[in-house]
């Protein structure tokens, strides 16, 4: 019996959805924000119990957004720097590119240390690994107290060319072990050149990994799942959480940054990416922008034929540089709480309601006006279907609050109410511009899949403006997270940098990328063993970042050239990254010398995924899933608006807007100007009229 369980943690809803066999089963909790592996637990307890099934041969994978939320709401560790005297505000400063040159209001995110707890040290090394000042022991001991008077939750120290050469990073670490804190390296977290990005990098990591640790603790504690558990990264892959927290815990790390907490931080919204486009990719759609829209962010990506991957992204402002799915976040979801600022303009999120209190609706207390309040004061959610029936809104309280709210500003409710969506919907489009547009794609030539909590409420209006002209909404869109880790694979990246130019002859050019990858190959057969793969069960992807010389970034490139290959064949891959090159940036310069900045592998061990098929197509009536008729504000008008239950839907019916679609985890908005078909895949398949 094939039997695995997909875990997704969010900041509102844990997501459960269990396969036994080609049969899939579903369930959902309410996520506990002050250990969310508590409700993981509960979760995967219950859905077993539901189903008269018990853990034995078990495989669960898990993943989560606590790290992306934390980063997003600032709501991680109490952190300190320690780093080259004379570069304590290298987070401060930042870097020359600047992403609103002529917004003379724009605010930077604050950094994630505080000036009063940036630290430097007299040390240097030079960026040939040449230690040039060596650490005094009397300035180590002034640090320590220095820091043990803070009440740290962590420290993260990030010296200059450590990932030359670490020594002096390790002395630090091995003198600060005595408070007792998580300490993080930069040469563990990202053992690569560039500072800023390496810094920030180390900084998010010390920031959420107090949180990861107890999060990991409470689940490898639980017997009854000991040996189950797989953490989800943000890669797309998966690894044995036992052997993770081994390594996060180790004073001699066995991974070099393999054990980095921040390789978590998207691992939630990765695996909704997997699921939207295996589940595209069978319906026949290979070009596609997911939208992934919870209770506390938003998630977009897009897959031009093939989920893509980065190895620099932008989370809240802050630089990220792990390999990971690229995915743009942002803080907008239906938990995201709606304000009135010092000049009197409507603003939404990014600071969230979460589980607790959660929204105003939910009836737990909670007293701020979100996303999720204006859409049912509008009438777009069902307050009696909630969660299957299983959950009652709370109406009347909402619209109170709506009421005085909209007082505040000096507008009708209604218009208030449809405000907030409206703003949340321009935070969320450009979001998706970030990913299409401004790198050189056109977004009528994708289908937006949208999934989440919150995703179909807004899937439609989005498309819309963004001149989308199809819409995909899978069954059981609001766990697609979880479903999408039951396709992960174990996958582990690995990289080195070299700096080489192709003007160097082929033959030398050649044998110096060959050794390079030997050793990475080398060290990803070693760790994949302790997986329970063998090297010849594994795919390896071989890839080169490689700019122009002089450019400050790179793109990344497969790369697939053998040793005694031709110079011309070599010429073939330089031409793929002219090409690459105009394709993202509107330029190639051919004529200037192209380099080989990082080497990267990828070490993928395969493991059994869920099948997806068709099932016949009946007729287009879908009066058998049709249960009330009510009527819903659109563009401020009242229009009687018939609702349907998504489970009774069968492939061929079509639905006329306007609609709502109720489903155990999610609502679907069909907008006046809209249709909706069910596909042979059960998915929701909306066009505009």
């Amino acid at each position: 019996m094939i039997k695995s369980i997909g875990v997704d943690t969010g900041g509102t809803f844990t997501d459960i959805v269990m396969r036994i066999n080609d049969n899939l089963f579903t369930h959902k909790v309410l996520s506990t924000p002050q250990n969310p592996a508590y409700a993981v637990i509960q979760g995967v307890s219950e859905i077993l119990r539901m189903h008269n099934t018990d853990a034995e041969r078990l495989e669960i994978v898990h993943g989560s957004t606590v790290a992306t939320n934390a980063l997003l709401e600032r709501k991680g560790a109490r952190i300190a720097l320690v780093t080259t005297k004379g570069f304590e505000d290298i987070l401060e400063i930042g870097r020359q590119s600047r992403p609103s040159l002529y917004d003379f209001f724009v605010e930077r995110p604050a950094p994630l240390v505080p000036t009063d707890r940036r630290f430097g040290i007299s040390e240097r090394t030079l960026h040939t690994g040449e230690i040039q000042t060596e650490i005094k022991p009397t300035d180590l001991d002034v640090l320590a107290s220095e820091l043990a008077a803070l009440q740290l939750d962590a420290v993260a120290i990030c010296f200059l060319f450590a990932y030359v050469n670490p020594r002096n990073e390790q002395i630090v670490a091995e003198h600060l072990t005595r408070l007792g804190i998580p300490i993080s390296c930069s040469h563990e977290v990202l053992p690569e050149y560039r500072e800023y990005a390496r810094f920030s990098t180390t900084v998010a990591n010390a920031f959420i990994r107090p949180t990861l640790e107890r999060h990991l603790s409470t689940l490898t504690d639980s017997e009854q799942f000991l040996e189950s558990f797989r953490l989800m990264l943000s890669n797309g892959g998966c690894v044995s959480a036992k052997i993770f927290q081994r390594s996060l815990q180790a004073e001699n790390l066995l991974y070099r940054g393999e054990s980095a907490g921040i390789r978590t931080v998207l691992s939630g919204p990765a695996g909704g990416v997997l699921g939207a486009y295996q589940i595209a990719k069978a319906a026949g759609y290979d070009q596609i922008i997911t939208f992934d829209m919870g209770g506390t962010s938003t998630d977009v990506s897009l897959c031009n034929n093939g989920v893509s991957l980065t190895t620099e992204s932008t989370i809240s402002g802050l630089p990220i540089k792990v390999p990971l799915i690229d995915i743009h976040t942002v803080g907008a979801g239906g938990g995201s709480i709606a304000t009135v600022d010092t000049g009197g303009a409507l603003r939404v999120g990014p600071e969230s309601a979460g589980a607790a209190p959660g929204p105003i609706c939910y009836g737990n207390n909670g007293e701020d006006i979100t996303v999720t309040d204006a859409n049912l004061f509008l009438g777009r959610i069902a307050a009696t279907q909630f969660l299957g029936g299983a959950m009652s809104l709370d109406t009347d309280k909402t619209r109170t609050h709506i009421e005085k709210f909209a007082a505040q500003l000096g507008i009708p409710p209604l218009q208030a109410a449809d405000g907030i969506l409206k703003v949340a919907n321009a935070a969320m489009e450009r979001a998706i511009k970030v990913i299409s547009v401004e790198r050189g794609f056109d977004t009528r030539d994708f289908t937006l899949v949208s999934f989440g909590g919150a995703g179909g409420l807004h899937a439609a209006f989005m498309a819309e403006n963004l001149d989308i002209g199809t819409v995909l909404i899978p069954p059981n869109g609001g766990l697609l997270s979880a479903y999408g880790m039951l396709f992960a694979d174990v996958v582990k990246d690995y990289s080195q940098t070299v700096l080489l130019k192709f003007e160097t002859s082929s033959e030398v050019l050649l044998e110096t990328l060959d050794i390079g990858f030997d050793e990475l190959l080398t060290r990803a057969e070693n760790e994949m063993k302790a997986e329970g793969f063998t090297p010849e069960q594994l795919k390896i992807d071989r890839s080169l970042d490689v700019r122009y010389e002089g450019q400050s970034y790179e793109l990344n490139i497969p790369y697939s050239i053998e040793t005694g290959t031709s110079t011309q064949e070599i010429q073939v891959f330089v031409q793929k990254f002219h090409a690459t090159h105009d394709q993202r940036f509107g330029y190639a310069r051919t004529d200037a010398p192209v380099e080989v900045v990082n080497l990267r592998l990828t070490a993928i061990g395969e493991t059994d995924k869920p099948s997806i098929q068709p099932l016949p197509l009946v007729d287009t009536d879908p009066s058998e899933a049709f249960t009330v008729q009510n009527r819903v504000i659109f563009e401020g008008e009242a229009l009687l608006t018939d609702f349907y239950r998504r489970e009774a839907l069968r492939p061929g019916n079509q639905i006329d807007g306007p609609a709502i679609v109720t489903e155990f985890s999610a609502t679907t908005v069909i907008p006046p100007n809209f249709y909706a078909v069910v596909d042979a895949y059960q998915n929701l398949i909306l066009t505009k009229k």
